[in-house]
């Protein structure tokens, strides 16, 4: 796939979470039965699917099970990869994998049956606009799926003002980079404004407070907030010092090791339709 697609964004866009191990293996971990309940029982043999901003593929594989055929596009080409090379290990014939922006999608009109897309569009400057798109490669009565996570929901305990300064980071790097960390809450909005009809909103949240699962939050961000991309556009711009970061990192760490730690938040989900 090299040099077959240039992927354009708007100027001042930058994805937020870059591709760090630690982030990527997080990514494996999502399922097409946690991230597109609502969206499965609308599936049928015969659905033609796009899930837009695929990652590494674990979220189409699933959806490959229960539709027609599935294809799972993304802006980065080492994702596109791991979403082929999932698929070839799991015998999985209906789902591929393309190289492209959620702004130009590389479809004609009334291609696809479904368009589902998982917390993509918090990280783009122009979400409306890309939901446009969207709509364009949907037939006419086709059902646009989407979810999106809400950081402005998050709540934790025990208290920590490290904790409490990470999420504030969280909100000004999101927004230099062109996005929006408290999607959720205007996903709903922004599928209306795009020209969909009809909508059924949903929410679900994500919980962590077993000790398996602070490890696989608290763990995730003790190394993302200092080794990942993460860490440059924080310090980049002067929105945090270079010790902030190490601070958070600790945090994190403390969090992790407490047996009553606890933290959750919220993520909207809207179906709709390509009137």
């Amino acid at each position: 796939m090299t040099g077959e697609t240039t992927i354009k964004r708007p100027d001042h866009e930058l994805y937020t979470h870059g591709y760090h191990e630690a982030i990527v293996s997080t990514f494996a971990q999502r399922t097409a039965e946690e991230c597109a309940a609502f969206l499965l029982p609308h599936l049928r043999a015969g659905t033609v699917v796009l899930d837009m901003g695929s990652g590494p593929g674990t979220i189409t594989a699933g959806l490959a099970r229960r539709a027609g055929s599935v294809i799972g596009l993304d802006a980065s080409e080492e994702m596109v990869e791991a979403g082929r090379s999932l698929v070839t290990d799991q015998g999985i014939d209906n789902a591929t994998f393309r190289l492209g922006s959620a702004y130009d999608l590389p479809w004609g009109d009334g291609y696809f049956d479904v368009v589902y897309s998982h917390q993509l569009l918090q990280h783009l400057a122009e979400p409306v606009r890309a939901l446009r798109e969207a709509r364009r490669v949907l037939k006419p009565g086709g059902l646009l799926a989407v979810r999106e996570a809400d950081y402005g929901t998050m709540v934790h305990s025990p208290i920590d003002p490290a904790l409490t300064r990470w999420r504030e980071l969280y909100h000004q790097v999101t927004s230099a980079n062109g996005g929006e960390a408290d999607a959720g809450r205007f996903l709903l909005s922004w599928v209306m404004r795009a020209g969909f009809a009809d909508p059924v909103v949903t929410t679900r949240t994500t919980t962590y407070a077993t000790p398996d699962e602070r490890i696989a939050w608290g763990g995730l961000w003790e190394v993302r907030i200092i080794e990942s991309d993460f860490a440059e556009h924080a310090t980049r711009n002067g929105l945090a010092t270079r010790a902030e970061p190490v601070e958070i990192s600790a945090a994190f760490r403390r969090w992790t090791g407490r047996p009553d730690a606890f933290w959750a938040f919220l993520h909207a989900e809207v179906l709709a339709v390509n009137p």
